[in-house]
Formats: structure tokens, C-alpha cells, sequence
């Protein structure tokens, strides 16, 4: 098959059938059995996720970080503000709110552009903000987060993006996005 001709102008792969493994409380996972562009079926496992922001928060020169414990990799990671879409949530709402519960304030948004975290194998779609102007107004964190919130010179966080020092993605790609509309 590897010379078989495939028409790179359609490079779809077809639903035939899609079995749910798990559905939980953040997203459900599905094995999908699929036919290819070169006719051939095969399986994708594929996580359903609804959908999330993080938010680029400026004070001043300072870039607003949370500290947080992240069990999937068993380590403490410092990110941007993020969470994940309530149903029926516009992205900039829950920009606002994630914003107030993670750091305590609030401030004028602005949209900087969405990308899906990993779509190899899933359909989480981020919405990606910037927010200055802040000013306290804190609401309560959810009962299972545990963070705190750690300022950095934009300068800093600009080169640790550059660097990889970071070791999420969407913190490293939210600075970059930002440092290039400031330089616009």
C-alpha cells in the first residue's frame, strides 16, 4: 500500500461507528473505529474535552503566575490563570472568572487567538486572553485547588518562554502570542 495514490486535497478520515470507554466529570473518552483516505479501517482514541482559557494577566511590568500541584505529572508547575468552560459559558465570561478565582482580580480583556492543546488525540480547544487594568476582586476557588499566585518581570518571563523554562504549553504559547501583539 505504500504506493497507493491518496488524494492529499482530502485527507478526511470518516466516523464508521464511536463506543464510549469512560465518561467523567472533565471529559470522556471514546474509541472510534475510522476508514482513511486510502480506504483502510482503524481505531482513534480520542478524549472529548468542553473547552478552556488561560489568561496572560499583566500588572504593570509583572506577569501574574499561579503555583500549582499537578498530579498527572506528579510535579508543581507555574502557569498562566486557566480552567475549563462551564456549560453554555462564553469563552470571555470564563476568562473573567478564572481570572478572579485563581488570582483575585479582574481587568479589561483582550482575545489573543485559541489552539487545541493536543489534537492527536484530543479535541480540547483553548481561548487565549490577555488581561491589564486589574484591580482586586476576588472570588472563592474551587475546593480542590490549591494554589498561589507568584509575580515575574514580563522581561523574564518573555526569555523563560523563549528558553522552554517553562513546563506548560499554553503558559509558554500565551506569553509568546502576547510578547508578539506588544511588538505589533
Amino acid at each position: 500500500m505504500p504506493n497507493q495514490k491518496i488524494d492529499l486535497k482530502n485527507l478526511r478520515e470518516v466516523c464508521v461507528c464511536q463506543e464510549t470507554i469512560f465518561q467523567g466529570r472533565l471529559l470522556r473518552l471514546n474509541r472510534d473505529s475510522v476508514r482513511l483516505p486510502n480506504g483502510v479501517e482503524t481505531t482513534r482514541e480520542v478524549i472529548h474535552h468542553p473547552g478552556a482559557v488561560a489568561i496572560v494577566a499583566l500588572e504593570g511590568d509583572k506577569l501574574l503566575l499561579v503555583r500549582q500541584y499537578r498530579y498527572p505529572i506528579d510535579q508543581e508547575t507555574l502557569e498562566i490563570p486557566a480552567g475549563k468552560l462551564e456549560p453554555g459559558e462564553t469563552p470571555e465570561s470564563c476568562a473573567q472568572r478564572e481570572l478572579r478565582e485563581e488570582t483575585g482580580y479582574q481587568g479589561k480583556l483582550t482575545y489573543l487567538g485559541r489552539f487545541y492543546s493536543t489534537p492527536g488525540f484530543s479535541n480540547e480547544l483553548i481561548h487565549l486572553f490577555s488581561a491589564r487594568d486589574l484591580v482586586w476582586a476576588p472570588l472563592d476557588a474551587d475546593d480542590d485547588e490549591f494554589l498561589g499566585v507568584e509575580r515575574i518581570p514580563w522581561v523574564e518571563a518573555i526569555r523563560k518562554a523563549q528558553q522552554g523554562e517553562f513546563q506548560d504549553a499554553k503558559t509558554a504559547l500565551g506569553i509568546l502570542m502576547q510578547a508578539g501583539k506588544t511588538r505589533d
